[in-house]
């Protein structure tokens, strides 16, 4: 079960944010054991990086590298991910990233987008796909009106509450 940088580093951001504090991978002779220091009280002590260290076994073929801190997102107020009330002077609300991933406009390669620039939104349709993990989940709007503003790339990594569109509500 060798992984390649990429998927390391998306297995300990994705572990980093759950509420998990020991995770070990076993197949064959490989074994990676990520550990998170925890508190007396059993809570999540902060750690003054971007992911937990690792804990490298001699089975791993790849020495320890040192991740790359991930750049801030903008300051966001959520309210359990999808739309936000982040209003700005124009009345829009920005939609936001419920997990890490890679941002997708279009169900796949070739096909039109989800939304442009201009469509009408309605609740629930789905706006865009976030990738995480090799699981592809379908990103649903929690507000209807306009789209005004795509603010991620196609195939731009986003992270956790990071604003993905603004829409202006109708």
């Amino acid at each position: 079960m060798p992984l390649d940088f990429e998927e390391l580093r998306e297995l300990l951001q994705t572990i980093s944010q759950a509420d998990i504090a020991e995770v070990t991978l076993k197949e064959g002779d490989f074994e990676l054991t990520v550990k998170k220091a925890v508190a007396a009280a059993g809570a999540p002590v902060g750690i003054p990086m971007a992911m937990p260290q690792p804990i490298y076994d001699a089975a791993i073929a790849m020495p320890p590298q040192p991740m790359p801190m991930a750049a801030p997102a903008p300051a966001a107020v959520s309210t359990g991910g999808g739309a936000s009330p982040l209003a700005q002077e124009d009345n829009t609300v920005a939609i936001l990233s419920p997990m890490v991933g890679t941002f997708y406009r279009a169900p796949a390669p070739g096909e039109p987008p989800f939304v442009s620039v201009g469509d009408r939104i309605s609740s629930g349709q789905t706006v865009c796909i976030i990738e995480a993990m090799k699981l592809m989940n379908e990103l649903e709007a929690e507000v209807s009106g306009e789209v005004v503003e795509i603010l991620v790339e196609n195939g731009q990594p986003v992270e956790f509450d990071q604003p993905l569109m603004r829409v202006r509500p109708a």
